[in-house]
């Protein structure tokens, strides 16, 4: 298959070229677009053939559910059951943005977009090209992130292109995602909100707004649950290389020391630290000890490290509050729950998953 390639400009959307996107979807094709969190692989959600492609495109698992895009508040009332008062109230704070909320569906939803749960996932983006794409194709998008299942979420459309062109009807370049990790997903369907997978949207920020939020056990790491939402059940946004995530007051310091201990092994480590490291033979990153930097960066450095052939990552836990719970979500996932434990006047010891090598 020939994937199309439209490049458009978020300050002056084209909607000439948007037009050609829409008439795909419309089609019961899939076309990977921009959004303010990462990539999105879009299809009529409504179309069950079409939501097919999505899942054959990018080898996930029938049985993880997708999200369905809109474009304004009405739609939701034509995908849900009941729109209770939480998630009105949600809505109002938050919509459009990077916030996903779970609610009671309706008959029109396919069960290959909820992953047969009487459930739903349902947002409306604020990135100007996926408000637009969604209005002119006049259907609700869903739309889970626009990678390979399991490999790191694209922010910008070269990740897209470099998984799945010639899978995919065509790619709308857009630039790059603004937040860099998913949107947080909260299921409304109980009394009390609950956050099923964390993102830009805090804990903290919802609470200001209704009050008590409760997480999920899965967001801390816990895999035995049944996947309410994407992104709760699998191992995701892994590299190719073995991953490593370092925790505890030593973790800096235990990372450099691996890391030298990787290049005497003759590996070539790469190294995701909140400062930076000068070391022969390790590629680098630096995320300044800012959890907002981090969230941007996470999946393009990642990508890089893959690209560069890296043997090994080494990457330094993070306080889980604020924007912390969902940039430690996601280092968990990528890590596989390979977790070690660094404190100070204590031996580096595994806390969960793969002994390394250079213990």
């Amino acid at each position: 298959m020939e994937t199309r390639l439209w490049k458009l400009n978020n300050s002056s959307v084209d909607d000439t070229l948007l037009q050609e996107a829409a008439q795909c979807l419309r089609d019961g094709e899939v076309v990977a677009f921009p959004t303010e969190t990462v990539y999105g692989l879009g299809a009529d959600g409504l179309n069950d053939k079409a939501v097919h492609k999505i899942f054959k495109a990018k080898g996930r698992p029938v049985d993880n559910p997708l999200i369905l895009h809109i474009a304004q508040f009405e739609d939701l009332e034509l995908l849900a059951r009941e729109v209770s008062p939480l998630a009105k109230k949600l809505a109002a704070a938050f919509w459009p943005g990077p916030l996903t909320l779970i609610v009671k569906k309706t008959s029109i939803v396919p069960d290959s977009v909820s992953a047969g749960l009487d459930s739903v996932a349902v947002r409306m983006p604020v990135h100007p090209i996926a408000q637009r794409l969604i209005h002119l194709t006049a259907r609700p998008l869903a739309a889970p992130s626009a990678n390979k299942s399991g490999r790191p979420s694209p922010t910008d459309a070269k990740a897209v292109s470099e998984d799945l062109a010639g899978l995919i009807a065509g790619i709308i370049d857009g630039g790059p995602a603004k937040f860099g990790v998913e949107s947080t997903v909260v299921d409304t369907t109980g009394r009390v909100p609950i956050i099923l997978r964390p993102g830009s949207i805090t804990k903290e920020m919802l609470e200001k707004v209704v009050g008590e939020v409760l997480l999920d056990p899965a967001v801390l790491g816990n895999t035995a649950v049944v996947a309410k939402a994407p992104g709760m059940k699998y191992r995701h946004y892994a590299p190719v290389a073995p991953m490593f995530l370092f925790v505890g007051t030593n973790a800096r310091a235990a990372i450099a020391s691996a890391a030298a201990t990787c290049v005497k092994q003759g590996l070539k480590p790469a190294v995701l630290l909140g400062s930076s490291l000068q070391l022969a033979g390790v590629l680098a990153k630096n995320w300044q000890n800012d959890s907002v930097i981090l969230a941007k960066n996470l999946y393009s450095w990642l990508r890089e490290f893959d690209r560069a052939g890296s043997d090994i990552i080494l990457a330094e836990g993070l306080s889980e509050d604020e924007l912390g719970l969902a940039v430690m979500n996601r280092l968990r996932k990528a890590a596989g729950n390979n977790i070690l434990r660094a404190d100070l006047g204590q031996k580096l010891f595994v806390q969960n998953g793969t002994e390394p090598l250079f213990l």
